[in-house]
């Protein structure tokens, strides 16, 4: 293997292990509404609990209070500072909350289990999250916190996590989403991770390596060397296993890449071309485009007896296929029409439905995790869209333009959008994520040049 840092802070961490305790501590949640009901009781009995209604276009942000967690001192209290600024970080960048400036809490060492709601309600806080770090006598941290709601005095949730000190940045990500789940509804997307290919050196000898970080930038580890080109990686949805393609000694080869072990086997050495290998939904096939002369045609092929069955037969170039979360449909990109569009077929090839008809082409479509939509490349009038619409073809907005972007890839909660883009010249390509609304576009650092990214499902 040769990234020998790849599972030190993954390996062995798993959320049914770090959730075994979280259960019974998440359902005190409710028992403590009744205990601070009394605290407000005007509010407890006229306002419904604190939510975030995220259907609508244009969400105003909560304003939530993030006040540092207890952990006794040294090491344990600068985790504890860190577990809290991550967590604010993650909150922060989904756009859906507004963490108040610490410099403004009047209560500035709340209570675990007993905060001065009066003292929160004066800095407008809606949601407040305590939390603490306590070291166990076997040299792990239980990591806990509790989510309240301001106005109403009462206990929303609350859950702890047991594990080794290394692995407090991760803890940090699923406290993140607890929050952002209770909150909005939906699950979250912070606990994940992204596939893409770093880029260093000048633009005429651009290395290319396979990297892999948390979705907010931290821990990016180097999967491959940059000895050989390499391109489209894209995760499994079910496991943590990447398909990319790599040009080594000049064949195209499509590779299969366990993350956690370093285990890399080629999936088949195809004659020509080979484009876009992505996993169907069961992670049990690899959908890819292969290039025959002049054309090129979808294939799947089955990973466990290698068998291929052809899915299109036509005197165009067919690319870029993706799965609907159901396994039923199949999203690709044809020039069958004169030049690059979107159409729907089912999974096992036939008749294909073109539902792109803007003005400009049409690339790289995804289909979303929650089903719905369909994100797109669009270039067309000197620029690059990045794009989605419903997948009937209705509906179509593009979230943001420039030159050049390209390669949405969705967060598994469909809420979010990560893309790269190019500004041209000597600079080379960044990655970005943007709200399906259009809203909170942000970019994503990087230690060097990046692009081609794919999310990961949330960690097992």
């Amino acid at each position: 293997m040769f990234d020998n840092e790849l599972t030190r802070a993954q390996k062995g961490l798993t959320r049914r292990g770090l959730l075994a305790g979280a259960a019974a501590f998440g359902s005190l949640a409710g028992s403590f509404s009744g205990i601070f009901s009394g605290v407000a009781p005007a509010f407890a009995q006229q306002r419904a609990p604190l939510r975030l209604d995220i259907t609508q276009g244009n969400v105003q942000p909560i304003p939530i209070a993030l006040p540092d967690f207890s952990g006794g001192s040294g090491a344990d209290a600068e985790m504890a500072r860190n577990v809290t600024g991550v967590v604010t970080a993650d909150l922060r960048r989904s756009g859906l909350f507004a963490p108040i400036d610490p410099a403004a809490f009047i209560e500035k060492n709340p209570s675990f289990d007993a905060p001065r709601f009066p003292d929160w309600r004066a800095v407008n806080a809606q949601g407040l999250v305590t939390g603490r770090i306590a070291r166990q006598g076997d040299g792990r941290v239980q990591a806990a916190f509790r989510l309240w709601d301001v106005f109403g005095g009462t206990a929303l949730d609350g859950k702890q996590y047991v594990t080794t000190p290394d692995n407090w940045r991760r803890i940090s990500h699923i406290i993140a989403d607890a929050i952002y789940e209770r909150l909005t509804g939906e699950k979250g997307y912070f606990d994940t991770r992204i596939v893409f290919i770093d880029e260093t050196g000048a633009k005429e000898r651009r290395v290319k390596r396979l990297a892999l970080m948390d979705q907010d930038g931290a821990n990016v580890r180097y999967l491959t060397r940059g000895d050989d080109l390499v391109l489209t990686p894209r995760f499994s949805p079910s496991t943590q296993e990447i398909t990319y393609m790599s040009f080594g000694q000049g064949d195209p080869r499509v590779y299969l890449l366990n993350v956690e072990t370093g285990q890399r086997e080629v999936v088949g050495n195809f004659p020509g071309m080979t484009f876009a290998p992505r996993f169907s939904p069961d992670g049990q096939r690899v959908i890819m485009s292969l290039q025959q002369g002049g054309n090129a045609n979808i294939f799947t092929m089955d990973l466990r007896s290698r068998a291929t069955t052809r899915l299109t037969d036509a005197a165009a170039i067919d690319t870029a296929p993706s799965y609907s979360p159901d396994g039923t449909r199949i999203c690709f990109e044809s020039d069958r029409g004169g030049k690059p569009q979107i159409y729907v077929m089912g999974a096992g090839g036939g008749a294909a439905q073109r539902i792109s008809f803007g003005e400009g082409s049409y690339s790289t479509p995804v289909w979303s995790p929650r089903g719905d939509t369909i994100a797109f490349t669009k270039q067309g009038g000197g620029g690059f869209g990045i794009g989605i619409m419903k997948i009937d073809g209705q509906g179509e907005r593009i979230l943001t333009e420039g030159y050049h972007n390209e390669g949405p890839t969705f967060a598994p909660n469909g809420r979010v959008l990560m893309f790269f883009r190019d500004p041209g010249g000597n600079a080379g390509p960044s990655l970005y994520t943007i709200d399906i609304t259009g809203r909170n576009e942000q970019k994503v650092p990087t230690p060097s040049y990046a692009s081609d990214p794919a999310w990961s499902p949330l960690l097992s």
